[in-house]
């Protein structure tokens, strides 16, 4: 029999009250945490996605090692994270106090908010590192991207994450006195995760150059039109695109980090629906201005833009899946397909080589999502999801406008000057960059140990392949 049943029949009235109503919330604690541990399972399902959709994008010579990446960057971020980004991020969080970094918690010695808050971040601060993977895919040594994972996850995202999400953060609108009176409002992480991640791909790409071949031929003259080098599986592409989108329900609807309190269930269900929304208009207007805007006479429907168009509009809704209403989205979601393909085209005609397009997606795309909810947040929605009205540009306010610009200038600001050194000490000691030779055989071959797919009669052959590489490198890279 329960304590509040025994209460009950003693006559005690107030007491069996008093019982029930710490029942309730003890019930409301365990549903809540559940919810919480349910989405962030579905954020980190969403590994699985980068992996699938690097693991098609890259030449099969290249499969074994751009899987093996995305796994290590689940486990740099999982114990860059629990050392020191955790503590960075939220330690000693104090809504009256503004300050720039955390100071408490390393190693979850106190585990002040429970262990499921920390799983819940821990799967955006992977989620912000694997950006990077795709961008450098085929090209960059194990070293370095165990190197720029765990520095990522311990200190970079970490800082961006206090500085928006912690109470105590100078960005954050939970803190009692925020920014320009609104704070910034980045509900699950257009700036916080994707703008993180993709500037710091964008940097990894400038410091680490192109693949061999994609821009220049073997004596170094600009290839007119550059090389495609495309991906050997649309099908993994394909799977990879579609595991993200359902990863996504746990990115933006799990950002309530409860279910239980009042108005959450509404939130949630909002950023579902405007999470989906946004997916489909950003794939079909990627798609329909790539055919349209391509030659009369060789139209055709774009899969890569079709996916990469869903993509960008899943990272342009990000921010402000709770408050903008689902009309919004459209519009939201159509024009980040375009933002998509203009930076795509943009990073071509710069000759920047990002093998999955992931700074058009993650990077383009976060800085258009933060804007969107200063032009689109709805003011009775953000009351519902922040408790305070402050509506977007068109809905006769500034402000917070103002401040999700200020949050974009702070991202960039601080991820270039901490993230763009730390890849040029890399590229300095000569940590970065695979050998001219391993990048042409392959890096499955060259450090993996043969092909992913056993293409070669056996895995004898393929290293004897590599060894006749290796004796004539000189001639076949010159």
């Amino acid at each position: 029999m329960s304590t509040c049943s025994v209460a009950d029949n003693s006559g005690d009235t107030a007491a069996a009250i008093d019982c029930l109503i710490a029942q309730q919330a003890k019930d409301h604690a365990s549903l809540d945490t559940f919810y919480h541990i349910f989405a962030a399972a579905l954020v980190f399902f969403m590994q699985a996605g980068f992996a699938m959709l690097c693991a098609g994008s890259v030449r099969a010579k290249n499969a074994k090692n751009i899987m093996l990446k995305n796994l290590l960057d689940a486990c740099g971020a999982a114990l860059g994270f629990y050392a020191l980004g955790w503590g960075f991020a939220y330690g000693g969080q104090d809504a009256d106090k503004t300050t720039f970094i955390g100071d408490y918690d390393f190693f979850l010695h106190a585990n002040v908010d429970g262990h499921h808050a920390f799983f819940f971040q821990f799967a955006f601060a992977a989620t912000a590192a694997t950006i990077v993977a795709g961008t450098i895919a085929e090209r960059c040594s194990m070293v370095a991207y165990l190197c720029y994972s765990t520095i990522l996850t311990a200190f970079t995202y970490p800082i961006v994450a206090h500085a928006i999400w912690s109470k105590s953060g100078f960005l954050s609108a939970f803190n009692n006195d925020p920014l320009f009176g609104s704070g910034v409002v980045d509900f699950a992480g257009s700036g916080v995760v994707h703008l993180t991640g993709g500037v710091s791909a964008l940097l990894a790409a400038l410091v680490l150059g192109p693949r061999m071949g994609r821009f220049y031929d073997d004596k170094g003259e600009v290839l007119n039109p550059p090389k495609e080098m495309p991906g050997h599986s649309t099908a993994l592409q394909m799977l990879g695109t579609f595991i993200l989108w359902t990863g996504w329900y746990g990115f933006n609807p799990g950002s309530t980090l409860g279910i239980s309190y009042d108005g959450a269930a509404e939130v949630a269900s909002l950023s579902a629906v405007t999470t989906t929304i946004a997916a489909a208009s950003g794939c079909v207007t990627a798609m329909a201005t790539r055919y349209f805007a391509s030659d009369p006479l060789a139209r055709q429907y774009d899969l890569t833009a079709a996916m990469n168009g869903a993509l960008g509009g899943l990272v342009g809704i990000t921010a402000g899946c709770s408050v903008v209403q689902p009309w919004a989205a459209v519009p939201i979601g159509a024009i980040a397909g375009l933002v998509y393909l203009g930076a795509s085209n943009l990073l071509i005609k710069l000759r920047i080589d990002d093998t999955v397009d992931a700074v058009p997606v993650h990077m383009a795309n976060g800085i258009w999502g933060l804007i969107a909810v200063g032009l689109f947040c709805d003011p009775e929605l953000k009351n519902a999801a922040y408790g305070s009205k402050h509506g977007g540009l068109f809905y006769g306010e500034g402000t917070l406008l103002g401040a999700e610009c200020v949050c974009i200038l702070f991202i960039v600001g601080w991820v270039t000057v901490v993230m763009g050194p730390f890849f040029m000490m890399l590229r300095k000691l000569g940590w970065f960059r695979v050998s001219i030779e391993d990048e042409l055989v392959g890096l499955d071959v060259s450090k993996h140990g043969g092909s992913a797919y056993e293409l070669a009669e056996n895995k004898d052959s393929q290293k004897q392949a590599y060894s006749d590489f290796i004796k004539n490198a000189d001639d076949n890279a010159l």
